[in-house]
């Protein structure tokens, strides 16, 4: 009976939460967010966010503070997106030497930064490296020997490892009289190898769009040698949905990493602090006298404390970890519901089947937790919900000042990054406006909840 009271009641409690549109609303973004955090190591372009997000190597292959690709829909000169060309087809050359060749469709107007090979290998390897343009010439960028590999990652820029040979094709068809002018150009191999073989480029490249072909020559001379995972990473001037930062971290990667972190403090903090508070409304209202007067005296010192200020000067004295943060968020926002309960309890103790459990002989613990507890927690669900908003803005103002828990990512981190960074001065409001627009989203979707579920389970809001 108890199972079924309880389905009845829910049933009943989710035909009247359907009416309320702003209550719908904030549970579907309540349930977008929870699929993100579940659904994490699949939709991240880089996997391993949560754990590097501050480790410099996981990223030094993307590029430097690039807007997001879909920003190429309001420019005229769209700009090379950052991408990694895994797929490659191998030819023999010979004994002994084999060709991996991939395919690259450019149609930009800027080049990318730069072009990066990427691989395993073993043994001693010479490596070729050729760009074969649309326009039929061919252009040794590399020639390379990975030394005495041991199963190691290897990695070559065109920019560091091509530059003179780039300037090398580029000399064959620029005017005699500009080649002093080469030298000192600041035009770099990935401008030289997209843009028209052409007299004049000094003054101005011109994009050559089409399929390119970089094909990259190895001799498997040593009998230890061997390549595997070989890949060619385009850094890109546009990268992924929300950009990079100075860093050359994946934003999106970051926000949604820091998605887990904003919701295990809002339910942890709101959760624990708002039945604590439930609680010690119930037990200052049923004991009344001395009791109430000491425990209301007690809540009056905590609600006047100001949180913030004493947030940041505890963060500054001890360093703390998340779980501290946490733990001092529920020291200030256990208050919030001990009025209200307070009020409610009062009212509930003198109903008559109170007075008869305690002319039976009932223990104050068992009136408390199963007569009067159990009536005033669904009115706590409201009070739930309104306190999330204001446990994440609290822990990301913490982290924006530079004083939160810097081992994990979070909303409030990646603010006080951009803020160190200079991101506004610099024009990268992809670094800012993500993080600030998902807390005041978050804080938004639980102020639906929170606003529903206090209508539905306190009636006298319906006629307001």
């Amino acid at each position: 009976m108890k199972l079924e009271d309880a389905a009845y009641r829910l049933k009943e409690f989710w035909g009247e939460f359907r009416k309320e549109r702003n209550g719908l609303v904030g549970l579907g973004i309540l349930i977008a967010a929870v699929l993100a955090v579940l659904l994490e190591p699949l939709i991240l372009p880089f996997p391993e966010a949560s754990s590097r997000w501050r480790d410099i190597t996981y990223w030094q292959d993307n590029s430097k503070s690039a807007p997001p690709a879909w920003t190429n829909l309001f420019t005229a000169r769209k700009s090379a997106v950052a991408l990694t060309l895994w797929d490659s087809r191998t030819e023999d050359r010979g004994p002994g030497e084999k060709a991996y060749i991939f395919s690259y469709d450019y149609e930009f107007s800027r080049a990318p930064y730069d072009l990066l090979l990427r691989g395993e290998g073993s043994g001693t390897i010479p490596l070729t490296v050729t760009v074969r343009r649309p326009d039929s010439n061919a252009v040794e960028i590399i020639r390379y020997v990975l030394q005495d590999l041991a199963g190691q990652t290897f990695r070559l820029s065109f920019t560091n490892e091509g530059k003179a040979n780039a300037l090398e094709f580029l000399r064959k068809t620029e005017r005699p009289e500009n080649a002093a002018q080469i030298a000192t150009m600041s035009y770099g191999v990935p401008e030289i190898l997209f843009s028209r073989a052409e007299p004049d480029f000094v003054k101005g490249p011109k994009p050559l769009a089409g399929r390119y072909e970089i094909e990259v020559t190895a001799g498997f001379t040593d009998p230890r040698a061997s390549i595997e995972h070989m890949e060619i990473v385009v850094v890109g001037r546009v990268s992924g949905i929300l950009g990079t930062d100075s860093m050359k971290r994946d934003i999106f990667s970051g926000v949604v990493a820091g998605m887990k972190w904003a919701l295990m403090i809002g339910l942890l903090t709101s959760i624990v602090s708002v039945l604590v508070g439930v609680f010690y409304g119930i037990t200052a209202a049923y004991f009344g006298g001395r009791v109430d007067s000491v425990m209301m005296l007690i809540f009056d010192y905590f609600i006047s404390l100001p949180v913030l200020p004493i947030l940041i000067v505890f963060s500054a004295v001890y360093k703390p970890s998340i779980w501290t943060i946490i733990a001092a968020l529920i020291l200030f926002f256990w208050v919030g519901p001990v009025k209200t309960v307070r009020s409610m309890a009062l009212q509930i103790k003198e109903e008559t089947y109170i007075e008869a459990a305690k002319a039976l002989g009932a223990g104050h613990g068992r009136i408390i937790f199963r007569h009067m507890a159990p009536l005033l927690i669904p009115y706590s669900f409201a009070s739930m919900a309104l306190a999330v908003p204001g446990a994440i803005v609290y822990e990301s103002s913490v982290s924006l000042l530079g004083l939160g828990d810097a081992t994990i990512v979070s909303w409030g981190q990646i603010l006080h990054d951009a803020l160190g960074s200079g991101a506004v001065l610099s024009g990268l409001w992809w670094w800012v406006v993500p993080p600030g627009l998902l807390i005041a989203v978050m804080g938004m979707t639980f102020a639906f909840l929170g606003f529903a579920m206090d209508k539905i389970l306190h009636p006298k809001l319906k006629t307001r």
